[in-house]
C-alpha cells in the first residue's frame, strides 16, 4: 500500500507525485563531498522517505558527491516504483569540497547524461535539469545537446535550474520546460520566476526551502514550509536531510500545512 503523499500532489514531468519532494544533497560528506558518514543511515532515509512517508519525487544531481548520491539512490530504491519520479541534474563540476563550477561544454553534458543513466540504472532520465547555464558557453549549444539526447530517447523531460524569467521564455521558444528549480525560502522570498512559472503553468521546484537548515526550527504558527506551500499550487519544495528524525519532522510539518 502506497502511503498518502505529503502536502497533496502535483504533476511534474508527466507524473503525479507528492508535492513535498526530497532533495538528496545532504546525503554526502562535509562540503557535499564523498560518501555520508553513515551510508546505511543514508539508504534508510531514502527508503523511509518513499516507502514510509509517501514522498514520490526524489531530486538528485551528478554533482552531489560528486556522483555518490546517484549511486545511493539506485542502491536504496531500485527497482523504482512506477509512481516515483527521479530527477537529476547535469552541468556542474566539483573542483574540491564546497566548490562548484558550471561546465556547459556539450561533450561534457552528453558524457554526464550517459554516466547518470548508468549510475541510476535507467534507460532514460525521467527529468534532467541543466544544473546551471554556463555563461562562458553558448546557451543554445548547452540546450541543444539536451534536446538531441531527448530525441535519442535518453532524456524524457528537460528542466532548468537557477534561471531567470528571460531564460525560461528563451528556452520555451524551442521546447517545453518541464520544471524550474530555483532557491525559494522565507529568507529568500523574491524570485520573479515564481510568477513566471505560475503564468506559464510550469512546476516550480523550490530548493533550499529551509535555507540549508537555518529555517529547520519552527518560526511561529506559519512555518517555512507553510509559507512555501502557500505561494501557489505550482510550487513544490524539496527539503533534504540525512537524519531520520528530521525527515519525519519535515513530513509532519508539510502534512499539517494550512495551505
Amino acid at each position: 500500500m502506497i502511503p498518502a503523499p505529503p502536502a497533496g500532489t502535483i504533476t511534474i514531468a508527466g507524473k503525479t507525485v507528492s508535492r513535498l519532494g526530497f532533495g538528496t544533497m545532504r546525503l554526502t560528506g562535509p562540503g557535499t563531498w564523498g560518501d555520508p558518514d553513515d551510508r546505511d543511515r543514508a539508504l534508510t532515509v531514502l527508503r523511509q522517505a518513499v516507502h514510509t512517508h509517501g514522498i514520490s519525487h526524489i531530486d538528485t544531481a551528478d554533482a552531489y558527491g560528486p556522483h555518490t548520491v546517484e549511486q545511493l539512490v539506485r542502491d536504496a530504491l531500485y527497482p523504482y516504483p512506477d509512481h516515483m519520479l527521479i530527477a537529476t541534474k547535469v552541468g556542474m563540476v566539483r573542483p574540491a569540497p564546497s566548490q562548484w563550477k558550471p561546465l556547459g561544454n556539450p561533450f561534457h553534458l552528453r558524457a554526464c547524461v550517459e554516466a547518470s543513466l548508468r549510475r541510476l540504472k535507467m534507460e532514460r532520465l525521467e527529468l534532467c535539469y541543466l544544473h546551471r547555464i554556463d555563461p562562458e558557453i553558448s546557451r543554445d549549444d548547452q540546450i541543444a545537446v539536451l534536446y538531441a539526447m531527448q530525441d535519442e530517447g535518453k532524456i524524457e523531460h528537460i528542466g532548468l535550474s537557477k534561471v531567470t524569467p528571460e531564460d525560461i521564455r528563451y528556452v520555451l521558444q524551442y521546447r517545453p520546460v518541464a520544471a524550474v528549480q530555483n532557491v525559494l525560502n522565507t529568507n529568500n522570498r523574491d524570485d520573479p520566476a515564481v510568477e513566471t512559472c505560475r503564468n506559464l503553468n510550469i512546476p516550480y521546484v523550490a530548493y533550499r526551502p529551509l535555507d540549508a537548515g537555518i529555517l529547520a526550527e519552527p518560526q511561529g504558527p506559519v512555518t517555512p514550509l507553510h509559507w512555501l506551500l502557500s505561494q501557489g499550487s505550482h510550487v513544490a519544495p524539496i527539503p533534504g536531510t540525512g537524519r531520520l528524525r528530521h525527515l519525519a519532522a519535515i513530513v509532519a510539518a508539510a502534512q499539517n500545512s494550512p495551505a
